[in-house]
């Protein structure tokens, strides 16, 4: 379902050290190794979008994207409109909403988790898809 797909590319860094204030937009791929503090938001397009929150960032603000990776910190809430990544430091204090959710060991959420039904359908019977990643020896 999500592995059809080639992801977009990265083409923007808020790089460790650089301190962001405000609300941001971006297309195709964004990673952030720095400080957010206000919302990101990709702009749909046809291609998809990919936002990578690395170990040592930090996002305060709303977050919405296709494909969404953390590891960092996230305060508020965060809308993936495909796959949501969770990865062992990620940290998110807010509500969560996905079509599907990869969650590793460590990682925590302090919110709700919302599924999203896949195609935006609302009634439809389909389970979102859900896979725990186990702990790589």
């Amino acid at each position: 379902m999500f592995g059809k797909k080639a992801q977009p590319p990265i083409k923007s860094l808020i790089a460790q050290g650089t301190r962001i204030e405000g609300n941001m937009k971006f297309t195709e791929g964004l990673r952030v190794d720095g400080e957010v503090y206000g919302d990101i938001q990709a702009v749909f397009e046809e291609a998809g979008s990919l936002l990578v929150i690395s170990e040592a960032s930090v996002v305060q603000g709303a977050i919405q994207a296709d494909h969404v990776i953390i590891n960092g910190t996230v305060r508020g809430p965060v809308h993936a409109r495909e796959l949501l990544e969770l990865q062992p430091k990620a940290k998110i204090e807010g509500d969560v909403s996905y079509v599907a959710l990869e969650m590793h060991q460590g990682a925590t959420i302090s919110g709700q988790l919302k599924p999203l039904v896949a195609g935006g359908a609302a009634g439809e019977d389909e389970k979102p898809l859900l896979k725990l990643a186990a702990k790589s020896a």
